[in-house]
């Protein structure tokens, strides 16, 4: 599963990768929660602490999002326990969040009206993040998902700051369609 973003990223010293972390959570709105104490305890021992507050907003969203737009309706939540993932990945100067869940329909941002207290999910994924974007899963989801079923995989870009190196700003487009 992260070795299709790692892929994508642009050329970057392999030595630079220094961690990787993911976890399963539950089709239930209460594991939104869960990811964020995930991202905090992840971020913490990254010595990443201080990116906590956007990256657990932009990750929150993606969670939702996957949970609320993603899982079908139809089917008991209680046996999706493992269609939707979280993935945490670090380099020297890049942070990708990324969320696997069944659906294969990409997210669209929408535009809601000033009273609605929801839809403004991936405006703020773009906002706290440098870039965001999403592909096909290149791995099946889950045991529970109907054969030949791989969903897709919504991912957002954090440029983490690096003082010994300048690194040139990733384009949104450095993240090409067949990952």
């Amino acid at each position: 599963m992260l070795e299709p973003l790692r892929q994508g990223l642009p050329p970057i010293d392999p030595s630079a990768v220094a961690g990787s972390a993911s976890c399963t959570l539950p089709a239930r709105y209460e594991a939104v929660g869960g990811a964020r104490r995930f991202t905090r305890t992840t971020l913490n021992s990254w010595d990443l602490g201080e990116r906590f507050d956007d990256v657990a907003l932009v990750v929150s969203e993606l969670v939702t999002n996957a949970l609320r737009h993603a899982l079908p309706a139809d089917t008991a939540r209680e046996r999706q326990d493992s269609s939707v993932r979280l993935h945490l990945m670090r380099w020297s100067s890049r942070l990708v969040c990324a969320v696997r869940d069944p659906s294969e329909k990409g997210p669209v941002a929408g535009e809601a009206p000033d009273s609605a207290e929801s839809g403004r999910g991936l405006f703020l994924v773009e906002s706290f993040s440098d870039c965001w974007g999403w592909h096909p899963s290149p791995v099946p989801v889950g045991d529970t998902a109907p054969e030949g079923r791989f969903g897709k995989v919504v991912w957002a870009l954090f440029r983490l700051t690096d003082h010994t190196t300048a690194e040139r700003p990733v384009p949104v487009d450095a993240f090409p369609d067949s990952l």
